[in-house]
């Protein structure tokens, strides 16, 4: 993936207390982690954006937006080549007050919306009516998010980063361990205490984090289940389900509602 800094933003000097800026990004684009001073709800009309905080990831396909609040640290990706479109919101009178990041859906009403207001010759009238009606359509949405943390010891962090890269590897950690010099034991002892999560169920959860991200992108389920390491559609499709409380057809519904992992 490129890493491309911070994201740039569009400073709102203007009377408005909203601005819509429209950033093409390539895949594998990254706006590292940074903050803003203004919240922020980040939508891609095409493509796929993943966005992380510092403790959780959301991936969101153009039937969802992440609203930031002002001053959360985050880094957002691009999974494929994606339209981002941000709106940045003057926290000073908005009446928004969540103080974490929240999914939203989006419906085609907010879609077009959000065409509209980023014409900067709207006059002050119908640009203030906009506004009103934006705060109106933001609706929360449940959205399963998978945290998945990656050990900093180097030997471990060897096995996950490979793992990253190719999820369908399916080394025990006995072998990973003769591939790193460590012991299993050792290993075991490492994921649990930097990443929280034992072996096999971190590497689950990875399979899982790197599978919404081809789900969002239409790809068939069946593909992805191999992709990511498991034998049949039908273990993967447990798996989605374990974790999330619905079946992958489900999850990216425009009004599914999600179980929180």
């Amino acid at each position: 993936m490129s890493r491309d800094g911070q994201c740039p933003t569009d400073s709102l000097n203007s009377t408005s207390g909203v601005v819509v800026v429209t950033f093409p990004m390539p895949a594998g684009q990254v706006f590292d982690w940074h903050t803003h001073e203004d919240h922020q709800l980040a939508w891609a009309p095409s493509g796929v954006l993943t966005v992380r905080s510092e403790h959780e990831a959301w991936v969101l396909p153009p039937t969802r937006a992440l609203w930031i609040p002002a001053g959360v640290r985050h880094e957002t990706m691009s999974t494929s080549v994606t339209t981002m479109r941000t709106l940045y919101v003057k926290p000073e009178g908005c009446p928004v007050l969540w103080p974490t990041c929240t999914p939203i859906a989006v419906s085609p009403l907010l879609a077009q919306l959000i065409d509209y207001l980023e014409d900067r010759a709207l006059d002050l009238g119908r640009r203030s009516n906009a506004e009103a009606l934006l705060v109106d359509l933001l609706t929360p949405v449940s959205m399963t998010v998978i945290d998945v943390r990656m050990p900093t010891e180097e030997r471990a962090r060897r096995v996950a980063e490979s793992l990253f890269e190719h999820p369908e590897d399916n080394r025990t950690l006995a072998e990973w361990g003769d591939l790193v010099g460590a012991s299993a034991r050792t290993l075991a002892r490492v994921f649990i205490a930097e990443s929280g999560l034992p072996f096999g169920r971190w590497r689950t959860m990875l399979r899982l984090r790197l599978a919404l991200a081809s789900l969002a992108t239409g790809e068939p389920v069946a593909n992805v289940a191999r992709c990511v390491g498991y034998e049949s559609p039908s273990a993967f499709v447990a798996a989605f389900r374990k974790e999330t409380g619905v079946t992958p057809s489900a999850y990216f519904k425009s009004q599914s509602s999600v179980v929180p992992a």
